[in-house]
């Protein structure tokens, strides 16, 4: 017989994490991918173990927000993982250029407040509007 090493085996107040079922396949929409429609609906949540239990066993876990879930243990000190997947090249640029844009838009109507010329120069109009 051997021993569960410590990253199979949990004890009380360990960071983990708990896998639950939702919804068994028969239970989920029908509009669904087939693939899909296959597969349970499952959650993976983290927090920290009210109990000991081995990979797989179920454990009680109280998440951040205080939160009791009860589900099989799937990791013991699991970390963050996420992606969305590779960056959009025409959405990178989006928020730097709407900056500028707005910061253009500000001193644009900040010059014509205090009679500046509208171009955002700051200079006096001189008669017939130009700078």
């Amino acid at each position: 017989m051997t021993a569960l090493s410590d990253a199979t085996q949990a004890r009380e107040g360990d960071w983990v994490e708990v896998e639950c079922k939702l919804l068994d396949p028969d239970d989920r929409s029908k509009n669904l991918p087939p693939e899909t429609a296959e597969k349970p609906l499952m959650m993976w949540v983290k927090g920290f173990a009210q109990g000991e239990a081995g990979m797989g066993d179920e454990v009680t876990i109280e998440t951040m927000t205080g939160r009791a879930v009860t589900g099989a243990l799937s990791a013991v000190n699991p970390g963050y993982f996420i992606t969305y997947g590779d960056p959009i090249p025409e959405l990178t640029r989006v928020g730097r250029d709407l900056r500028a844009r707005l910061a253009a838009y500000r001193a644009t109507e900040a010059a014509e407040a205090t009679g500046g010329c509208g171009c955002g120069c700051g200079c006096t109009p001189a008669e017939g509007g130009e700078c």
